[in-house]
């Protein structure tokens, strides 16, 4: 099979949980609104403004990319998030892009009874609290007293691996399932997915970002191999550089669903069972 080939394979396989087809998907307004207006249980919701990818700098730490980033009508700030892979503290990566988060959206000299109201998606293959719900919303209570404090920040967890037949849980399975829509409930998800897996258009575009997400991995791991071999100072620790730095590169798209385990291990020229060994051990 061609490169070519196999790209458009892969393209044609993706579904709204993987990040490619998500991020293309949240190009289009009417696809966030609908899956809050689920998630939030208002059917009149807005969104006034979305960005996929949208970057937060952080200049003393760790910057992010949000998948997808939305302004509603009242003001609220969202910031929807997709996993597949069980592989983090996920509350703690919820609270740490939160935070910057609130912070981007923040001005010096704010009072903070202004800032905006943060609510945090994170949408996920599996169940993060293994307690059987589709949907969980996480509070602040005051322990002495078991009373609420709400401080104007918002976390839901809604995952594809429990189906209770709710609406979310029907949602989910479009989001995870090949040919799954729903255009009655849900018919701006579906006809989103239907685009980008049925059309040419779609396809091709799907294609072209599959594409970016490659070469942007072989270039970073490249990246990592140079500085590795700088840093050892000699011809052979710059080849065994390179070789980790495209492995890394190579497992953590994989994580996230960009690559399968027969191509990560390829882009890392390496054997599928040498993959899955360096993988299980791999700390990235």
């Amino acid at each position: 099979m061609s490169y070519k080939a196999r790209i458009r394979e892969d393209a044609m396989r993706l579904n709204p949980m993987d990040d490619a087809m998500f991020q293309k998907m949240a190009e289009d307004v009417a696809f966030p609104q609908e899956i809050l207006q689920v998630i939030l249980s208002d059917k009149a919701l807005q969104v006034l403004e979305n960005v996929p990818q949208f970057s937060l700098k952080n200049m003393q730490g760790r910057s992010c990319i949000l998948d997808v980033r939305c302004l509603l009508s009242d003001g609220r700030i969202v910031n929807i998030e997709v996993q597949k892979a069980d592989d983090d503290d996920h509350q703690r990566r919820v609270r740490y892009n939160g935070s910057l988060v609130t912070t981007n959206i923040t001005e010096p000299g704010d009072k903070f009874k202004d800032v905006p109201d943060v609510i945090i998606i994170f949408i996920s293959k599996f169940d993060v609290f293994k307690s059987g719900k589709a949907l969980y919303h996480v509070d602040r209570v005051i322990r002495e007293t078991g009373e609420l404090a709400y401080n104007g920040f918002s976390e839901i967890y809604i995952n594809a691996e429990v189906n209770d037949n709710s609406d979310v849980a029907k949602l989910m399975e479009i989001f995870t399932k090949d040919e799954v829509y729903d255009d009655v409930k849900f018919p701006a998800t579906s006809s989103r997915k239907r685009l980008f897996k049925h059309t040419e258009e779609g396809v091709s575009a799907m294609c072209e970002i599959i594409e970016k997400y490659k070469a942007e991995g072989m270039a970073q791991g490249m990246a990592m191999g140079r500085a590795e071999g700088r840093i050892e100072g000699r011809a052979e620790g710059r080849a065994e550089g390179r070789i980790e730095g495209l492995l890394k590169m190579a497992v953590s798209l994989w994580k996230k669903g960009r690559l399968t385990e027969q191509e990560a291990a390829d882009e890392a020229g390496i054997s599928l069972e040498e993959f899955k060994k360096a993988a299980a051990g791999a700390t990235i």
